[in-house]
């Protein structure tokens, strides 16, 4: 009977870790292009800074990109742009006292899961801020295709966002 328990107990236990894998959905494509402010340290201080600068640049970017057709158009408009960007970076620090950087290049980005979507880790072709030391937590998107507004809506079921990111993708191959 204690072996008929212990097989059991091994096969749920298998079962709900393969499940659990199997929510886990890539569709991110190798050819994209993201975005990532990475904040000084986790002081309350610095991650209220992150936060501004992250939300002031990701709305000059989506501004800037709103037409953007593929990921070379996408890649020029930040170029061309990267002047304005850091221009936006200063006056949204104000009279912080915080050297900052602004590197569009390849990067490497943590692995993120989000509503069962893996974002695996990597080099990636990117805009990262860094702020200060560059020590604290991180939040970042994918810039091309455009998901960077999805998390937005946080009552979005994961299948809803899983759809809506597809969706997004597949419009832009």
């Amino acid at each position: 009977m204690k072996k008929v328990l212990i097989i059991t107990a091994i096969i749920i236990t298998l079962l709900v870790y393969s499940k659990s894998q199997a929510n886990e959905v890539v569709i991110i494509p190798e050819n994209s292009l993201r975005f990532r402010v990475i904040a000084s340290s986790n002081n309350v201080d610095d991650f209220i800074i992150k936060n501004k600068v992250k939300k002031v640049v990701e709305k000059e970017l989506v501004t800037l990109l709103k037409n953007a057709k593929d990921i070379n158009e996408t890649k020029e408009i930040i170029k061309e742009n990267i002047t304005n960007i850091n221009k936006t970076i200063s006056n949204t620090i104000g009279e912080e006292d915080i050297d900052y950087d602004v590197n569009f290049g390849f990067n490497f980005f943590p692995k993120k899961i989000f509503k069962g979507i893996v974002y695996n880790e990597g080099e990636y072709e990117s805009l990262v801020i860094t702020l200060g030391q560059g020590n604290g937590d991180n939040w970042w998107c994918v810039l091309f295709p455009p998901l960077c507004l999805l998390e937005e809506n946080p009552n979005s079921s994961d299948v809803e966002y899983q759809l809506y990111v597809s969706r997004i993708i597949n419009s832009f191959k």
